[in-house]
């Protein structure tokens, strides 16, 4: 795993478990798969300036926990654990943000849209290569998937991406150079941490308060930073799950364009809820590159992405830079999102999705202590403040230990000083909702420990 850049708290308790939480981090938000090979000991230690015996250290307890696994003469892995089907799991996912996809009829819908796919005429064209942003049929349909807060968009200006993290890719390749300054939320997406650390890219994070990114803070980081451009979540904020308003929209556009940031916005959530804002490309297209997963609001097995440029220019260089990065999207799955996107399918699909997600809310409603968290009532995620006296990394390890895969505040933290005492709680993640319940109950007796942390020695 060469690019795995790991970001490790060294403010409490001993550095070998900053790293093997770090370890669980990365497993729950997908930033390490199943079979991952992990850095060797020496290497990790060096990237991390630390001792050998650290590290070694901390692999040995993620593999106590079951998080990695050591083959003789090959290295280590992150370990692959089944579920028993029937059985109370011993593991449940609260990091992974999906949208919850039991009950809803998807493995169904997948059959019978393949199905009718393959059977028609033109079957032969998602099973080849091809060139271009896509069909204008796909991008026809994408355009009418984004009406809700784009409008009417010319389909000219849509490229059908193979996901959200190759089109992000993309388009930072284009709005900033290596070395550049791209501004963010002080919390942000892990995955554009990553994109950035790739590219060699500087992110330097903007204050939010509860209505998300604050205009006056923005022109004053851009001001003082010789930034290109700006990354934004507008919708359900990941991972602090604020929504920017009309109002707060237009003052950050306006600030954009009086310093000459180009926008790159991520608006994987906003699609998901029932009364959306219209997008920051909507209101300053001219600057904006607007990015639209189906992932996040129908389900990971759709790696299709719309991406809207700003113009004909703009259009044809995100094209070039994603077919020299994945070429192009599967023709499959882009063509079943067209057809379920045309026939209706995705709305009611994305409809369900959005109730199963308010019943998981008022399960964390009902079961959280109140004011412990914050979440949008649609949302497939909260972020959960985590005790003082326990420590975040504390904390963490007690839910590892209590089988729960969390993120804490660590893996989003782009801003001065230390992360905030928190975790954020995927409610999409567990199989069913008496398996969320389940968790949340393990995560209020965790809660009910808090008591002062002891002193380490590392």
């Amino acid at each position: 795993m060469p690019f795995w850049h790991p970001t490790i708290s060294r403010t409490a308790g001993p550095i070998y478990i900053g790293i093997t939480n770090a370890i669980s981090a990365a497993i729950a938000s997908g930033e390490l798969a199943p079979g991952d090979q992990m850095p060797p000991h020496r290497t990790l230690a060096i990237q991390l300036g630390v001792d050998l015996t650290t590290v070694t250290r901390a692999y040995a307890e993620a593999r106590s926990q079951g998080l990695l696994e050591a083959v003789v003469g090959r290295g280590t892995f992150v370990r692959d654990r089944p579920a028993v089907q029937g059985a109370e799991p011993s593991i449940i996912d609260l990091g992974m943000n999906l949208p919850p996809q039991a009950g809803i009829g998807l493995p169904q819908q997948i059959q019978q849209g393949l199905s009718t796919l393959l059977s028609g005429p033109g079957y032969l064209t998602a099973l080849s290569y091809r060139t271009g942003a896509g069909t204008p049929r796909e991008r026809h349909a994408g355009a009418a998937w984004l009406m809700p807060v784009l409008g009417a968009v010319d389909p000219a200006r849509i490229v059908v991406a193979p996901g959200a993290q190759p089109a992000l890719l993309a388009v930072l390749g284009i709005v900033a150079r290596r070395g550049d300054t791209l501004l963010c939320d002080e919390l942000t997406y892990p995955g554009i941490r990553s994109i950035a650390a790739q590219l060699g890219i500087r992110l330097v994070g903007v204050t939010a308060d509860a209505e998300g990114m604050m205009p006056a803070a923005l022109a004053e980081t851009a001001r003082s930073t010789t930034a290109r451009a700006v990354y934004v979540i507008p919708t359900i904020q990941n991972p602090a799950t604020t929504t920017l308003s009309p109002a707060r929209r237009h003052a950050l556009t306006e600030v954009a364009l009086r310093a000459g940031l180009r926008i790159v916005e991520d608006d994987a959530y906003g699609m998901l809820v029932s009364e959306p804002h219209r997008a920051l490309s909507f209101i300053a297209p001219e600057i904006t590159y607007h990015v639209a997963t189906l992932s996040k609001v129908l389900s990971p097995a759709l790696r299709i992405a719309y991406v809207v440029a700003p113009d004909a220019d703009a259009t044809a260089g995100l094209e070039a830079a994603l077919r020299a990065n994945t070429m192009m999207a599967s023709p499959l799955l882009s063509g079943l999102a067209t057809a379920w996107i045309n026939d209706g399918t995705a709305a009611r699909l994305r409809n369900a999705i959005r109730g199963e997600c308010r019943a998981r809310q008022a399960i964390a409603r009902d079961i959280l202590p109140p004011g412990s968290f914050v979440a949008h009532p649609e949302g497939i995620q909260i972020w959960l403040r985590t005790p003082a006296s326990q420590g975040r990394e504390q904390f963490l390890a007690k839910a590892v230990r209590q089988g729960l895969a969390l993120v804490h505040s660590d893996a989003f933290w782009v801003g001065q000083g230390c992360a905030p005492d928190a975790v954020r709680v995927s409610l999409g993640a567990p199989e069913s909702q008496e398996h969320l319940r389940l968790a949340l109950r393990r995560l209020v007796a965790i809660l009910s420990e808090a008591r002062p942390m002891q002193s380490y020695v590392v």
